[in-house]
């Protein structure tokens, strides 16, 4: 969900198994905009009726212009949202009252831990529900999503599930670390962080059966199997026949999609079947040729280590972030749970026993920036140890998330224009012209989404994970190393 993507940083996205890790296919736009159904395709690539490479009729021209609009304002509306969000339980003290009422009501500590993650993630995915509802009826009303609301609403639930089960636990270890490590929690989870991302691009290709049906393209495209043997061949990917699947996407969606996913013994390429349908061989191949680049490119090992990198900083300026707001707002926020009474929104806040007997020594040493527990050192992490004290790390994470968004989104971009050179260099001599293919799946593509021909350089630099489909499509035409005499990038010939 779009939302849960926003409300919490990307790597605790990673960590709930519910995202995806993996650079993404080439039919995905950076910002797919719901659309009119786009109509089957003919053999022959899509002419481009401008100077531009890429472009609309007039009828689908101002659908996309609204509609990229329309996406700017959800996309924002649900960024400082999911902010707010995570600001109203700790300013109005519901966090303080949820934690205390997990402790009134759990007696061991890792259960009350349990329970009040858990309702963060129900109370979370509650408040985005309203944002990505009405994201799926633009998508609805437009064409893009065929899905209907019983089906939308069953994914949501798996993937609150999906969070349940595995995020919980891994909040909870996070929130153990702070207590346990107060000066270098922020270093541990960052080690702990690595190996379950890992573990998270491992096990997506196994998640992915959840969501929608997949099966081996060998059994409803044989033929074009063949023709993708000669790109591995050509790439030396070794992505054999029995690692190509193709997703029912079209029981959901009349969007165009490819990807790679997974990595070692679950590495695998999966087509969605309106692009079989809709896209001649030669698209295909050129598609499959951008994904093969992901893997030959190291392009996954090497976002891996970017993201592993980045997060370093994230973690240690995120945690002085996250002190400095403890201790601005420790006392009024309750983190240490002191507190009496009724939040502001006149919600009661159950104290435990040991809060009761401790609240006033909390209460003085919070106020002087210390913690009757710990020494001065320390006293900026103390308030962060509670479980309403965690949200508050959760806070800024988020905040670094959203202002290094464009940092991260130029580094995909890089790596999708390397695997744009990559594809149209690997058809060549597959296909009778790389270029009118390539810009065939460019306008093929953009068509289906319904992007605008001509996006906001300041959106495209701040929101787009991929260049966009006019920067992809006019570079596509104008490649062409082999003229001349000349050779590739990556290829010799």
């Amino acid at each position: 969900m779009n939302f849960a993507r926003r409300m919490l940083p990307a790597f605790y996205l990673a960590l709930l198994l519910t995202v995806l890790i993996g650079l993404s296919s080439l039919p995905c736009s950076a910002q797919p905009a719901p659309s009119q159904p786009a109509p089957a395709m003919t053999a022959a690539p899509a002419q481009p009726t401008t100077t531009q490479a890429y472009s609309l009729p007039p009828d689908k021209l101002a659908k996309a212009i609204t509609l990229s609009h329309i996406s700017i304002a959800l996309n924002i509306a649900g960024s400082l949202w999911g902010l707010a969000v995570l600001w109203i339980l700790l300013a109005t003290r519901w966090a303080a009252g949820l934690a205390a009422w997990a402790e009134h009501l759990l007696r061991r500590r890792w259960m009350q831990g349990l329970l009040f993650f858990a309702a963060f993630l129900v109370i979370t995915t509650l408040a985005g529900l309203p944002l990505d509802a009405i994201g799926h009826a633009v998508s609805r009303h437009y064409g893009i999503s065929v899905q209907g609301w019983g089906s939308w609403t069953g994914d949501l639930a798996k993937s609150l599930g999906l969070s349940l089960l595995f995020g919980t636990p891994v909040l909870l270890l996070f929130n153990w670390l702070v207590r346990a490590y107060p000066r270098s929690y922020w270093f541990r989870i960052w080690l702990f962080t690595l190996p379950l991302i890992l573990l998270t691009v491992f096990a997506a290709p196994l998640l992915d059966p959840i969501f929608n049906k997949f099966e081996p393209l060998t059994k409803t495209h044989p033929a074009l199997v063949v023709r993708l043997e000669t790109v591995v061949a050509r790439t030396g990917t070794k992505i054999a026949p029995d690692r190509m699947f193709l997703m029912k996407a079209s029981e959901k969606s009349n969007g165009l999609n490819a990807y790679v996913t997974g990595i070692g013994a679950t590495k695998r390429f999966v087509l969605w079947d309106t692009a079989t349908d809709r896209l001649p061989d030669d698209e295909v191949l050129f598609i499959f040729g951008h994904e093969s680049g992901h893997y030959v490119l190291n392009h996954i090992p090497k976002e891996l280590a970017g993201m592993a990198a980045g997060l370093f900083f994230v973690f240690w300026g995120s945690a002085a972030f996250a002190g400095w707001l403890a201790r601005r707002f420790g006392v009024r926020w309750q983190l240490n749970g002191v507190g009496v009474g009724q939040n502001t929104l006149g919600a009661p806040v159950i104290l435990s026993e040991a809060q009761r007997v401790e609240g006033p020594a909390f209460c003085t040493s919070v106020a002087k920036g210390g913690n009757p527990e710990t020494n001065s050192e320390d006293a900026d992490t103390a308030p962060l140890a509670s479980r309403q004290g965690f949200l508050v790390l959760l806070f800024a994470l988020s905040v670094a998330s959203l202002i290094l968004q464009p940092a991260g989104n130029s580094f995909s971009r890089h790596f999708e224009h390397q695997a744009d050179v990559y594809g149209q260099e690997a058809i060549h001599g597959l296909v009778a012209d790389p270029q009118k293919t390539a810009v065939g799946a460019f306008n093929h593509l953009g068509e289906a989404w319904l992007e605008d021909p001509n996006p906001s350089p300041l959106i495209e630099f701040w929101e787009y994970s991929h260049p966009s489909v006019q920067t992809r499509a006019n570079f596509a035409l104008h490649y062409d190393p082999w003229a001349n005499g000349g050779h590739g990038r990556f290829f010799a010939k």
